[in-house]
Formats: C-alpha cells, sequence, structure tokens
C-alpha cells in the first residue's frame, strides 16, 4: 500500500514556542489530522528569536510527500528568508509555495484542507480566503 500523497505544511514564526503551538493549534481543530504532515520552523537553531534558513530548509524536507509544500509566515524576516530560499532554487522541495495568508487562521485552513486531500492550489486558496475571515 503507497503512502497517500498529500501537501504538507510549514509553519514559520520568529518564535519556535509560537510556531509549535500554531501547528499543534491547526492539527488538533482539523480533528487530529494526524495524516497531515505538518512541522513548525520556528527560532533560530540557538532557541532564540528570529528565523532560520536551515531549519526551513529541514523543515520542508521533512513535510514533503509530493504533493507540494506550502510555507506559511508570521512577519518579515520570516518572509524574505523563505522568498531567498525559493530563489535558490535547490534549498526547498520541488512544488514549494510561499502562501500569502494570515498565520494563525491560514494555518487552520491549509490543515483542514489538506486532510480532505486537496492539491496544493486548493490548500493555497482555503489559506489564503482567511483573510476574509470576520470576527464581528
Amino acid at each position: 500500500m503507497s503512502e497517500e500523497k498529500l501537501v504538507g505544511i510549514v509553519l514559520v514564526s520568529h518564535s519556535a514556542e509560537v510556531a509549535a503551538s500554531v501547528a499543534e493549534l491547526a492539527k488538533g481543530l482539523a480533528g487530529g489530522a494526524t495524516a497531515v504532515p505538518v512541522a513548525p520552523a520556528g527560532g533560530t537553531e540557538g532557541g532564540t528569536l528570529g528565523t532560520s534558513a536551515e531549519l526551513i530548509s529541514a523543515a520542508a524536507a521533512s513535510v514533503d510527500r509530493g504533493a507540494g509544500v506550502a510555507v506559511l509566515t508570521d512577519l518579515g524576516s520570516a518572509v524574505l528568508t523563505v522568498k531567498a530560499l525559493l530563489a535558490e532554487g535547490d534549498e526547498l522541495p520541488d512544488g514549494t509555495r510561499l502562501v500569502d495568508a494570515p498565520f494563525l487562521e491560514g494555518a487552520v485552513a491549509a490543515v483542514v484542507t489538506a486532510a480532505a486531500g486537496a492539491d496544493l492550489d486548493a490548500v493555497e486558496a482555503a489559506a489564503t480566503e482567511a483573510y476574509g475571515y470576520r470576527k464581528v
């Protein structure tokens, strides 16, 4: 039996704790979504606030199942770091895409959509649509 090809999701935050917590929350709100490969990439290798190209690359490689990788980021330098990795061309798995979405709401939408077996375009669309979620 072959492994199902699911979109992988990487959550890049300046804080390791934030990235891990958002990953845990998104998977929990998606009914556990244990099959969806989700990896946090937060902070630096030394445990400080910041972003790390190495941690992002390793996280992307760990969630790559052949259906693409959606990368969601929190703030400015996280976005710049992912863009730089994408520009390098060989630092991230083929089919890796930076998704313009709100970090928490987008992560939940991406995980729920990926858990349904959707392709990368649908996962990106769901995450992006989270910008429209109204709270009042």
